[in-house]
């Protein structure tokens, strides 16, 4: 009987007991590999393997081919980005994600984002620090409203949309949101009012983002429609980088189209050197931290790893991605 082969591409744990021991337990080789994302690199690697599990290689159609019969993709995070899903369906490759690793983590790293921007927080630690007196008045970066008076806007409803709103109603905030597959009554049975996105970009105080990054959805939030937002809008991003346009979000908070940023996800990371984001005013930057807690990373690799052993076993996927 051939020896099944596990591949991990790239990864920056710092260890891989979870995988190790799945796979022991399922008698396969574990081969791994911290940085091959490349295409050529990654179709050499692969060749032949039974599951092949990635943060950000490339997973194209000649990759795809060459993987053995019946083989399984598993992706360390939620997006599919990297991952030609219609030719896996072509060669029989099942894929999956691991969607609920660290929700509630992202979903507080956001509302982090948020009330930091809202509150000014930054901003007053640069002042006292820079200040001869050591001190600063609590009114001089201008008006600051309460959390309990903010419209807080969710572009999309998923499950960190839906913790994310659970949170800011915690604090008083009304919450709408725009999500053309939502069901109203399941979100309005958590508080939330759906809308449509001209009306949320109008209406917001907070535009908070959470779609997946399809070539529909890419620069979603634009020039357009950032300038459909009040001038002190604060928008922020724990999604995905190329949903917003982000040299536009730099430029609209410089000129004071916009109150404020709070960015998680880029479309260039790490940031460029010049890039408008690094000296713009009320912005926030994180480097794609906002699923990062010790538990989120434990859960990030025990349940692919699970998936792992169930595809190996040749069981049903938990989570598999249905074409």
């Amino acid at each position: 009987m051939r020896a099944r082969r596990v591949v991990i591409t790239d990864q920056s744990f710092p260890g891989l007991a979870h995988e190790e021991r799945a796979a022991a337990r399922a008698g396969a080789e574990l081969v791994v590999r911290s940085d091959v994302t490349a295409e050529a690199e990654v179709v050499k690697l692969t060749a032949g393997a039974d599951v092949v599990m990635l943060a950000y290689a490339e997973i194209t159609d000649r990759v795809l081919a060459g993987l053995a019969e019946g083989a399984t993709v598993i992706r360390y995070g939620i997006g599919y980005e990297t991952i030609d899903v219609e030719a896996a369906a072509r060669h029989g490759v099942r894929v999956c994600n691991v969607p609920d690793y660290g929700a509630d983590t992202v979903a507080d790293h956001t509302v982090m984002l948020a009330l930091a921007v809202l509150r000014r927080v930054a901003d007053y630690h640069a002042r006292i620090t820079a200040s001869e007196s050591g001190w600063v008045s609590a009114t001089d970066l201008g008006p600051i409203a309460a959390v309990s008076d903010v419209t807080y806007g969710l572009v999309g409803t998923g499950q960190i949309g839906r913790k994310v709103a659970a949170r800011v109603r915690a604090f008083g905030a009304e919450v709408i949101a725009y999500d053309p597959y939502a069901d109203a009554e399941a979100v309005a049975a958590e508080g939330i009012t759906l809308t449509d996105f001209d009306t949320l970009l109008e209406c917001a105080d907070i535009v908070s983002v959470h779609a997946p990054l399809t070539p529909e959805t890419r620069h979603l939030i634009d020039a357009r429609a950032m300038a459909a937002m009040k001038d002190s809008a604060i928008l922020v991003n724990t999604a995905r980088g190329a949903l917003v346009d982000t040299r536009a979000a730099a430029e609209a908070v410089s000129a004071g189209r916009l109150g404020g940023l709070g960015l998680d996800v880029l479309e260039s990371e790490p940031l460029e050197e010049g890039h408008p984001l690094r000296t713009a005013p009320r912005t926030l930057l994180t480097p794609h931290a906002a699923f990062y807690s010790e538990r989120s990373l434990t859960n990030l690799q025990r349940f692919a790893a699970e998936e792992m052993e169930r595809a190996l076993r040749g069981e049903p996927l938990r989570c598999q991605l249905r074409r």
